[in-house]
């Protein structure tokens, strides 16, 4: 093991460098808030721990207070003193578009109301990253676990059984959940797409996600609702992992190489079908004439692109909300059990198919 040694320089005892004494949770800073808002200092504590159990007025007394003297609590007396750290740890796979946003505000939303803050990290599609994430989340000893999917490495499964904390798993609803669950069947998602495709007509039908568990659950869908159906024809391309608008341009490109093009194109969210959507204006492609588009989770995009784009609408917001409702109950030790709560999806028809 490296140690590292510091070497103290003493500051001129002038008035200027002298440093004032660090206020704390229970010093007079807190004093300070507690008489501004006219309160007892066990209420300013209460406000900032456990929020849900002081008045809406007085609370917000005691949050303008906080702001107007600057006021930082010491979170960490609180934790050790309960062993609980007030703190929710998400993973998603990528913050880079509004997929996932609409999640993690209701999360963050609800557990802040709750009393509680969230710590978030971004396994960029990447199972082994999450695994990493979960491993580092856990050894900060947070109260409870969000994540995004039922699919993960057998050691992170593992690890987040024997914690000890509680588990909502998002976005799915797996077979064998780790605790809890808040979200919707990818597979029945992608059978409806398929019947609906199928009855306007459009038999040669194409799939466009990336390699992730729910992507692929859209896509035994599919292949569900094509089964029997006679003449239908079915195109996979995994040239489109992530959620980018030149992913979907690529998916394009692609198409028109083709010898016999599909009639409608299913993409894994709606920005890559926004992209296709794109580079089908760039080509002077008819939408949905020469090839129609749907797309996935029905973000605000779906309804602004001309032509405005088919999509699957899922609940996003109430994901998190749910999420956050569950993991506060249990923590309130309201709910013991397992629960499983399926907030189903709704086929958004547009004018791209």
């Amino acid at each position: 093991m490296v140690k590292h040694h510091f070497t103290r320089i003493p500051l001129p005892m002038s008035t200027e460098n002298r440093r004032k004494p660090r206020a704390t949770a229970s010093g007079s800073r807190m004093e300070e808030v507690a008489a501004l808002a006219g309160v007892s200092m066990i209420t300013v504590s209460r406000a900032i721990n456990t929020p849900d159990k002081v008045a809406p007025a007085t609370r917000a007394r005691v949050r303008a207070a906080i702001r107007k003297t600057g006021y930082v609590p010491n979170l960490t007396a609180g934790s050790l003193a309960s062993n609980k750290s007030r703190i929710i740890g998400a993973i998603v796979p990528t913050i880079d578009n509004s997929i996932f946003a609409e999640t993690v505000r209701g999360l963050s939303d609800t557990l802040e109301a709750g009393g509680y803050q969230l710590l978030l990290g971004q396994s960029g599609y990447d199972l082994r990253a999450e695994e990493r994430l979960a491993a580092a989340f856990l050894g900060r000893q947070v109260d409870g676990m969000v994540l995004t999917g039922g699919e993960h490495t057998a050691l992170t499964a593992k690890r987040l059984r024997h914690s000890g904390v509680p588990v909502v798993e998002t976005w799915d609803l797996p077979a064998r959940p780790i605790d809890m669950v808040a979200g919707f069947s990818n597979f029945e998602a992608g059978r409806a797409v398929a019947q609906f495709l199928l009855a306007r007509g459009y038999l040669r039908l194409a799939f466009a996600g990336g390699p992730d568990e729910r992507s692929s659950a859209r896509l035994a869908g599919v292949r569900a609702a094509l089964k029997g159906v006679h003449g239908t024809a079915l195109s996979t391309g995994r040239l489109a992992a992530g959620a980018s608008f030149e992913g979907g341009g690529r998916v394009i490109t692609k198409w028109l190489t083709l010898q016999q093009r599909p009639q409608a194109i299913f993409f894994g969210n709606d920005a890559l079908a926004a992209g296709a959507l794109m580079e089908c204006q760039r080509r002077k492609l008819r939408v949905p004439q020469d090839v129609a588009i749907m797309g996935f989770a029905d973000l605000d995009i779906a309804a602004a692109i001309e032509p405005p784009l088919s999509s699957v609408r899922v609940p996003t917001r109430a994901m998190g909300e749910s999420a956050a409702q569950m993991l506060l109950a249990r923590l309130k030790g309201e709910s013991a059990g397992a629960g499983v709560c399926d907030l189903g999806f709704e086929i958004m028809s547009r004018a791209s198919t």
